[in-house]
């Protein structure tokens, strides 16, 4: 009988989270989970566990929270257990090179992009932002590089024109987890070929700013809406009205011309605003210090009227 491939992960957030569903699922060993210490969250600002923290604790998997892993001390854990591969996903912390040596497998990253393009912190918001009608999961051997070491397994996927990048995420989510089983299924048998990355095609996912949202209205509508879809659920397209912040999540281009930020129609179906090249119709606004509301609800409690414009730039930053 052969003994199971021992895998320690390491990884934070909902996305990575499911694919260590998965490999626990598949029967792995997994000796250790590393993931970032608790952190305040909700209106209370409780310490909360990580997504991944959850599921190690629900399957009785040891957790360990190092803030850095720079010395042996904070690699003791990983190190005492002896894992064949580490399968990082979205972690947050750099691994030195005293980690990628580690496991005599190497360290294998789930990442969601078809690198080269979109290496980085967020490739699942610049593709949408870019307007690709591409993207998929890379399963990549990591060295010290951002993203640069060799690619093990490519698997495309479509970007449909209504993904947000919330929709998007958890599609990729689910093509991660069945990647990284695959993936560790072959591993030991040398049944994954490496592919050096090319040098064409290198694009970089900066981490999401909340000034990346504030919408310039003399954009194409069809580059706005795109920025609509890529910036929800997280942080919300903004844009400035009589000197209020206003988040649109939801938009679809209208054949309508006007100058720039201004508003053209606003009723039950929609604040119709004007963009550089086209105009946008937005079915879901939000005032700042309320909720997410469909046009019409949205208007009964903030009114809109045809003629006026919103800001071309960030009041709070003029």
């Amino acid at each position: 009988m052969n003994t199971p491939l021992r895998v320690a992960f390491a990884g934070t957030p909902a996305f990575a989270a499911r694919a260590l569903e998965a490999i626990i699922d598949a029967g792995f060993d997994v000796p250790l989970v590393l993931t970032q210490p608790d952190r305040p969250a909700g209106r209370g600002m409780k310490l909360t566990p990580s997504a991944v923290k959850q599921i190690a604790l629900k399957h009785g998997i040891e957790v360990d929270q190092p803030e850095r892993l720079r010395t042996v001390e904070q690699r003791a854990r990983l190190a005492a257990s002896t894992p064949d591969v580490l399968v990082v996903a979205a972690y947050g912390l750099i691994l030195p090179p005293a980690v990628l040596q580690l496991p005599r497998l190497g360290c294998l990253n789930i990442h969601a992009s078809l690198l080269p393009r979109w290496r980085g912190a967020a490739p699942i918001h610049r593709a949408i932002e870019a307007g690709d009608r591409e993207t998929g999961i890379t399963i990549m051997q990591m060295d010290e590089g951002l993203d640069t070491g060799p690619m093990l397994m490519r698997h495309a996927l479509s970007i449909a024109a209504d993904d947000t990048t919330g929709s998007l995420h958890d599609k990729l989510a689910e093509l991660g987890a069945t990647s990284i089983v695959e993936a560790l299924r072959l591993l030991p048998a040398g049944g994954l070929v490496a592919e050096v990355q090319p040098l064409d095609g290198v694009t970089y996912a900066s981490k999401i700013g909340r000034n990346d949202a504030e919408i310039d209205w003399r954009r194409p509508a069809r580059d706005i809406e795109c920025a609509v879809r890529a910036f929800n659920p997280f942080p919300g397209a903004v844009g400035h009205l009589r000197g209020n912040l206003i988040k649109l999540w939801s938009a679809r281009i209208v054949d309508a011309q006007g100058v720039p930020g201004e508003v053209l129609q606003a009723d039950e179906a929609g604040v119709v605003v004007a963009c550089g090249d086209g105009a946008l119709c937005f079915t879901e606004l939000q005032r700042s210090g309320s909720r997410r509301m469909g046009a019409g609800e949205f208007l009964r409690g903030f009114a809109v009227n045809a003629g006026e414009t919103f800001s071309l730039e960030n009041p709070a930053a003029a």
